[in-house]
């Protein structure tokens, strides 16, 4: 069973969109995107939209400077002997005053269908 997780924050940087084709021939699309967490000890958290709808969605609705709360799921891979762990972003609601509201990232239920990626 897989628990999502949630963070607020304000959003610092927005990655330029990357696209490519996977082994399977099936075309990608996803960005990376930072938040920067308030409180006690502030972080900087990146996170990964993955396939085209959430990506477009996620450009459309999202800016730098933005209070966001950002539901995601945490997945590592293996790939040489190393673990690589990716944040990956499958809701974000804008937050306005002490309210969130939703802004659509994507359709499904955020688990990534990327598994043909090298790692």
């Amino acid at each position: 069973m897989s628990q999502s997780l949630v963070l607020q924050g304000v959003i610092t940087k927005i990655s330029e969109v990357q696209e490519g084709t996977a082994k399977s021939g099936n075309s990608w699309k996803k960005l990376t995107f930072a938040i920067q967490t308030e409180g006690e000890y502030p972080k900087a958290v990146a996170f990964t939209v993955f396939g085209e709808e959430k990506v477009d969605n996620f450009m459309k609705f999202n800016k730098q400077g933005q209070n966001v709360e950002v539901s995601f799921n945490a997945e590592s891979r293996e790939y040489n002997d190393r673990f690589y762990t990716d944040l990956q972003a499958w809701k974000v609601f804008t937050i306005k005053g002490d309210v969130a509201e939703p802004v659509p990232v994507g359709a499904d239920d955020g688990f990534s269908k990327a598994s043909d990626l090298p790692f």
